[in-house]
């Protein structure tokens, strides 16, 4: 059976706190094999964003995946960072590079002491090494008696680009970086925003043949309005989907271009299972009725899709 996963942001406001606190028991009822919570750039949601994963993981059975980005860090900042997930108790992880800050301009000077994301893939695997070495296990049969085994280890997530990133170079350079992650460590993959299965199926195919091996779920976005497809285009670079933004910009009204919305992101996840993608993870903007839909629409929920 495919899985499923959601993203959440941390609030930025008591209004937008009380929307994503409403919206998560729907999101866990429904069985994710996790959600994960973004962490915005230089750190700016640190706080917010461990609030949420503590509540996830303290309130739920249901995995808590933490953003992580290394963009201008040092080691020993990003270093006491995932120190700090850890001691919350967060053992999946994002490793994403991040993006450079705003007015950088000479290549490469924004980076820090971690120059990718790989790295920080490495990182997140020494920090947890080294903070747990070792545990002892019970021996069965033997009430008395403990083994030493290796410490608990980390699930890392990495993303991909199937329209390639914006500052690569080439589809064999992203495929390179690919896989450069998994040999870091890396143990799953997802998607930036897309807009065709054809642009994700024919990603994966190069990946398999390049030789990645871990997991790519593909990343969904249910784009509702005119105004936030053309927000996702600005800070994704994506090109332009002619067809959907036609037929947004034509729904008579705010409840009709929801479903024109919809009706794509589900048909855009019928496609993807259809294809051989393992699962779907739903960029939710902190709501639960559209992703729940569209996972409803895609025959992953027995329930009846919500109405939005």
């Amino acid at each position: 059976m495919p899985t499923f996963s959601f993203e959440l942001y941390p609030p930025r406001s008591a209004r937008s706190e009380a929307a994503l606190y409403a919206c998560l028991p729907d999101l866990v009822a429904a069985g994710p094999e996790f959600i994960s919570v973004t962490y915005g750039a230089n750190g700016s949601s640190r706080e917010p964003s461990l609030d949420v994963l503590g509540h996830i993981l303290q309130g739920t059975d249901v995995q808590a995946m933490a953003h992580l980005t290394c963009v201008g860090s040092s080691y020993a900042e990003a270093s006491e960072l995932i120190r700090q997930f850890l001691d919350a108790g967060v053992t999946s992880f994002l490793a994403l590079r991040g993006d450079p800050p705003e007015g950088a301009t000479e290549a490469d000077s924004f980076l820090g002491d971690l120059g990718s994301a790989g790295e920080l893939v490495q990182l997140i695997h020494r920090v947890q090494a080294e903070r747990e070495q070792f545990a002892f296990h019970e021996v069965p049969g033997f009430p008395a008696a403990r083994r030493i085994v290796s410490g608990s280890k980390v699930t890392i997530a990495v993303a991909a680009f199937p329209n390639g990133h914006p500052r690569s170079r080439s589809v064999s350079q992203d495929l390179d970086t690919l896989l450069a992650k998994e040999a870091a460590g890396a143990n799953l993959a997802i998607t930036q925003l897309f807009f065709h299965a054809d642009d994700y199926l024919g990603f994966v195919e190069k990946a398999r043949a390049a030789g990645v091996t871990m997991r790519i779920l593909p990343g969904i976005m249910p784009v509702l309005s005119v105004n936030r497809l053309k927000r996702v285009l600005e800070l994704t670079g994506e090109e332009t989907p002619v067809e959907l933004l036609s037929a947004l910009e034509s729904a008579p009204d705010a409840q009709a271009a929801s479903l024109v919305g919809l009706d794509s992101a589900i048909g855009l996840s019928r496609e993807l299972l259809a294809g051989g993608a393992d699962g779907i993870h739903l960029y939710t903007f902190n709501s639960s009725d559209a992703p729940l839909a569209v996972l409803a629409g895609a025959g992953l929920l027995e329930t009846s899709t919500p109405a939005l």
